[in-house]
């Protein structure tokens, strides 16, 4: 509804110029339209005009008499025309020639200008909506605006769900509770922990699940507002990807327990704790007697569920700080941390020995099987972790050829001369 003191404007001329300015000035406040005026009937602007209920004229001298007091824009090229609203309406009230072809450029460039606008804007929405990655705005507040389909789907909330509440609400504590701490250090410092800086950080589903999320965070100003872009990738797939490929570098695919590789780096890491602790540490090499006939005998798939077995034994009888490796074969390799003496030592290479020469049950059928063990301490024997794995090789392969299903500590006399 126009104001009863908006000024009426007369548009003398239907073409380009006039259907500009009846556009522009359809919703304008202060200006309305009182009449469209041109002698052909299928010019752009009286038809424009007349879905508009704005009135319509043949005739300009017709029109300038039913519509004064108003403003005329002429846009017929016609100065006869802007000489006879001069008589009409008074020389103040003509706008014609000149002014009147600008004022025209310069709607019709606003006009381009806004049309360029409105479709940056849609193409930009486009992008938004299709996005394989979770765009999130918010604003300095921490308040949701823009919750993209491909956020949706990676949080499980709807765009109504979110929008407008804070953005803590897809954090997990203590996230949660620090966020609005966080956004207000980055307003008053300018110091930037998370904006510019692409991450790896827990989110919380709708569900209340935690899972793991790319988060790359920019800041963006329009006009006098200041917001924050989120852009966000669901990495769950991709961890546990990493994961697997983890567990296949460094632990048995048969027994589930850490390999060589792993091994070495436990014997690495408890050498660098005893030698801080001043404490005793204990490597232990075990070869497992009998193993080849019931390979041989039940089959390969029996001989993998025996080696399994046997993992499951040698965890149980070790402490819980210490590890328990597989080599390759039937060879499996321990480390036992912070021991007192040889007699510690003993009471656990006791404890293995008799748990190995239990019946295993495999496919249905019992088996029998043992165990020969060989020992070197730390520092008794050596304080670098490469002669001590050797030492516990030798002290093993001494105690097989003693007789097997049983356990030695290594002695020198025990190195070929």
């Amino acid at each position: 509804m126009k104001s009863s003191e908006s000024q009426p404007v007369l548009i003398i001329g239907g073409g380009r110029g006039g259907l500009a300015f009846v556009e522009l000035l359809k919703n304008e406040e202060l200006f309305h339209v009182v009449g469209v005026v041109d002698s052909n009937p299928d010019a752009p602007a009286l038809r424009w005009a007349e879905t508009l209920n704005i009135p319509v004229f043949s005739d300009p001298e017709y029109a300038l008499n039913t519509c004064k007091p108003c403003t005329a824009f002429n846009l017929t090229h016609d100065e006869a025309v802007s000489e006879l609203a001069a008589g009409i309406i008074g020389p103040s009230s003509i706008i014609g020639g000149f002014e009147a072809h600008l004022i025209w450029k310069m709607i019709d460039q606003v006009n381009d200008a806004r049309d360029a606008l409105q479709k940056s804007q849609v193409l930009t929405e486009s992008i938004v909506k299709h996005a394989m990655e979770g765009i999130i705005l918010i604003d300095t507040q921490g308040i949701i605006k823009t919750f993209n389909p491909a956020a949706e789907t990676i949080f499980g909330f709807t765009h109504a769900e979110v929008v407008e509440k804070n953005i803590s609400m897809l954090m997990p504590e203590p996230d949660r509770g620090a966020h609005d701490g966080y956004m207000q250090r980055y307003m008053s410092s300018k110091v930037a922990r998370v904006v510019g800086i692409e991450r790896e950080v827990t989110a919380m589903h709708k569900s209340g699940r935690t899972f793991p999320i790319s988060l790359s965070v920019n800041d963006m100003i329009a006009g006098e507002e200041h917001f924050f872009v989120g852009i966000v990738s669901d990495i769950s797939e991709r961890k546990k990807n990493e994961a697997a490929i983890q567990k296949l570098a460094h632990f048995d695919v048969v027994t589930g327990l850490p390999n060589r590789t792993l091994f070495f780096d436990r014997v690495k890491n408890a050498l660098a704790h005893a030698k801080r602790r001043d404490n005793r540490l204990a490597v232990l090499f075990l070869d497992l007697d009998g193993f080849k006939g019931v390979n041989d005998t039940l089959g390969h798939v029996a001989g993998d569920i025996l080696l399994k077995e046997v993992g499951v034994r040698l965890l149980e009888a070790v402490r819980e700080g210490d590890t328990v490796a597989r080599f390759g074969g039937d060879e499996y390799a321990l480390v036992l941390c912070d021991v007192k003496n040889q007699d510690n030592v003993a009471v656990i290479a006791n404890k293995i020995i008799a748990s190995l020469s239990l019946p295993f049950t495999l496919n249905g059928e019992q088996c029998n099987i043992g165990g020969s063990i060989g020992v070197s301490m730390f520092p008794d024997d050596h304080t670098d972790m490469e002669p001590l794995i050797n030492q516990a090789d030798t002290a093993m392969y001494s105690a097989k050829k003693g007789g097997k299903n049983h356990f030695r500590f290594y002695d020198k006399s025990m190195e070929p001369y």
